[in-house]
């Protein structure tokens, strides 16, 4: 996803709002909080790409760029950005936006890869990939 002013112009994968329990005694929100909900909204993709379960495997690049507040809407977008035989690798924003306001500000990205799995644990192969 290239850089931009505006959030990507589809659905978010996830929205939510930032709650107390999120967040520091500063108020601002944990980087887990907000990594675990760019997680849950790339394998929610995962799965729909690889048409069953799916493991996260890695995080590249995940960059910070400013703080989400409590009370704050967080909306998560993903791509896909390319398959291998058992494995994707899915760009993940975060945006935020204060809710009695209008403006939306991109609060982190990553890439997060993902491998398509078997009931028992094991990689499996992609639909269409053999």
């Amino acid at each position: 996803m290239p850089d931009r002013e505006t959030p990507p112009d589809v659905m978010p994968m996830i929205r939510t709002i930032a709650m107390p329990a999120d967040a520091n005694a500063n108020g601002d929100i944990f980087g887990g909080w907000l990594m675990s909900q760019m997680d849950l909204a790339a394998g929610n993709l995962a799965q729909r790409a690889a048409h069953g379960r799916c493991v996260t495997v890695s995080v590249e690049a995940m960059s910070f760029i400013r703080p989400v507040k409590v009370g704050d809407e967080v909306s998560v977008y993903c791509e896909l950005l390319s398959t291998g035989r058992t494995s994707m690798n899915i760009s993940v924003e975060a945006w935020r936006r204060e809710r009695a306001e209008q403006n939306d500000e991109r609060v982190t990205k990553a890439v997060f890869k993902f491998v398509a799995i078997d009931s028992t644990g094991r990689p499996r192969p992609l639909p269409g990939k053999v």
